[in-house]
């Protein structure tokens, strides 16, 4: 099916609103560090790609020569029209279609990589796409994560539970709150590595636990 007359995404998964504000937020996000966290997250990555919920495309620069086939998922109809304008611009080929993170677009055992860039915190089920990665990735295929987490501080963590149902609400559906990296861990993944560090996306805002790491599949 060509992407650009594909049907559009899931109802449920539509936030314009929420979209139209978080091209702006984004962009200022990757100048206040957010692009070279980017880069850390896709350095070496090679083969057959997917990305899961690609917002707006704004790591599709940073992909490598290396990757020879990059699909891009995302499911919210306002930020896939800016994702396909983005690919336009893309070191590497770029296909960006709808979709959910829960049935990705691919056989198994096919894929090289599965990058995930700020989106477990808001997909409803996160252990459900995780286990979609492994099914589509090869045996030591890897899956590269960029994402904000529940802090290991302890009063960070119940400032975290006590925000999230009005962030979530406010933020398309993100979830501050959640302990990815053992999610991922429990999705069968081993974790080779786990980078965490705080940081505050916009300003006035204040740092925010995120975590960039590298998960191969046994």
């Amino acid at each position: 099916m060509d992407p650009e007359t594909a049907p559009p995404g899931p109802r449920e998964l539509q936030h314009p609103r929420f979209a139209r504000q978080y091209l702006g937020i984004a962009a200022e996000m990757d100048r206040r560090g957010g692009a070279a966290h980017r880069r850390r997250l896709l350095e070496g990555v090679s083969g057959r790609v997917l990305e899961v919920g690609a917002g707006q495309g704004r790591n599709f620069g940073h992909y490598p020569r290396t990757v020879t086939d990059l699909v891009a998922l995302e499911p919210e109809d306002t930020l896939r029209a800016a994702a396909r304008r983005a690919a336009a611009e893309a070191p590497v080929q770029v296909t960006v279609v709808a979709g959910q993170a829960g049935e990705l677009p691919a056989g198994d055992g096919t894929l090289d990589a599965v990058v995930f860039s700020l989106v477990l915190c808001s997909v409803s089920k996160p252990d459900a796409a995780l286990a979609e990665a492994a099914r589509v990735l090869r045996p030591g295929g890897q899956l590269r994560f960029y994402e904000h987490v529940r802090s290991q501080r302890r009063l960070g963590g119940l400032l975290q539970d006590a925000v999230t149902p009005l962030w979530a609400l406010a933020g398309g559906g993100c979830h501050p709150n959640r302990d990815t990296v053992a999610t991922i861990r429990s999705a069968g993944f081993t974790v080779d590595r786990s980078d965490r560090f705080g940081f505050a996306p916009v300003a006035l805002m204040p740092p925010l636990a995120h975590v960039i790491g590298l998960a191969t599949k046994e």
